[in-house]
């Protein structure tokens, strides 16, 4: 028997997934020594984890030694089962966390659509903007589902925040927040993932939450340029202050609430960013500054460079909502057009000058 899609007794997890987010979602939540108790309408006990992937041979590599390339040095707990295959992934599942890529995410869902059980609710931790569609991950997911407008409302969420995922798999203190329409269920999230190193807030802004979490990463690319061509730290504090401008414009445009970009969300996240010698962007940016190619790099990188695509559809949103971001404009030049990074600088260097507009 069920409540409000929990088992009374015990949750059932799914989480979607075995890149770095997902590996550590499932170790914070096999975690027994949390220095808290598990929520009490999760009977109190440590939920039941299953880990998802997409291709069958990390899968079953992932199975055999409890370890990923992906993330050296992580070791998957014993409890956490691995779904070798995909009926065997869903079908007790209370809660199901994507962790998918945000490009990748449509295809893994469509895939998986048959098991998904209606009682489940759903967490995204997953950051980027769909191309084409320009819907944000938890838009793309309610896509895919198609739940019956007449039924009750499926419960869903973000987990969103500065999170190095290296960092996360050493139990570093961190914050992140969750958010989500049902109060309910963004505290059900909260406590979850609440650990004696990790600290969840909560708020209702899911459109603020999912745009800050994409959008940073497109300047987290700008970021690493600058610091590939060893512009200095005036130049990236100015790009950091410059750019959550640009991303507080378009999500107050897109509905947010502006205090989200300014808080864990918004400031935190993009500032782990930019400065994380570890932040997959800013080492995408930092090649490009070094003059490495673009294709060049993501063919030798072993991780998705979610703010390459991000970037396309960013600049889409920006001309469907008339919203000026000369920033993001410019890494869309140096990503798609060839536009030497220095010449991009020059622009932005050399635009009419205004009084300082924030928001």
């Amino acid at each position: 028997m069920t409540t409000n899609g929990l088992h009374p007794d015990r949750l059932n997890i799914t989480i979607l997934g075995i890149g770095q987010m997902g590996l550590v979602c499932a170790g914070i939540l096999s975690d027994l020594d949390r220095g808290r108790a598990w929520p009490s309408n999760s009977g109190g006990k440590a939920p039941r984890v299953t880990l998802w992937g997409h291709e069958p041979q990390q899968v079953e590599a992932l199975a055999q030694t409890r370890r990923s390339p992906r993330l050296p040095g992580f070791t998957l707990a014993e409890s956490v089962r691995v779904a070798l295959k995909d009926r065997d992934a869903l079908a007790d599942a209370d809660l199901i966390i994507s962790a998918v890529p945000v490009q990748f995410s449509r295809g893994a869902w469509e895939r998986l659509r048959p098991q998904v059980p209606r009682k489940a609710s759903v967490l995204s931790v997953a950051k980027g903007i769909e191309n084409g569609s320009l819907l944000r991950p938890l838009e793309i997911i309610a896509e895919v589902l198609g739940d019956d407008p007449d039924a009750a409302p499926r419960r869903t969420a973000a987990l969103s925040g500065p999170t190095i995922a290296a960092e996360l798999a050493r139990c570093l203190p961190a914050t992140m927040i969750a958010a989500g329409e049902d109060e309910a269920f963004r505290t059900l999230v909260q406590e979850l993932f609440t650990t004696r190193w990790m600290r969840i807030y909560t708020t209702a802004d899911v459109t603020g939450v999912e745009l800050a979490g994409a959008m940073k990463n497109v300047i987290a690319i700008a970021a690493g340029i600058l610091d590939g061509l060893q512009a200095g730290c005036n130049a990236k504090s100015a790009l950091l202050a410059r750019g959550l401008a640009e991303i507080a414009r378009l999500g107050v445009a897109m509905g947010a609430t502006s205090e989200t970009f300014f808080g864990v969300a918004g400031a935190g996240d993009l500032a782990t960013s930019c400065f994380s010698l570890e932040g997959r962007n800013r080492l995408c940016g930092e090649a490009l500054g070094r003059g490495v190619r673009l294709d060049a790099y993501l063919a030798q990188s072993q991780h998705v460079v979610e703010g390459v695509a991000t970037t396309r559809s960013v600049v889409d949103l920006a001309r469907r909502h008339r919203v000026e971001m000369p920033i993001t404009q410019a890494v869309s030049s140096v990503l798609f057009d060839q536009l030497d990074p220095i010449d991009a600088i020059g622009q932005l260097m050399t635009r009419e000058p205004k009084a300082e507009r924030v928001g």
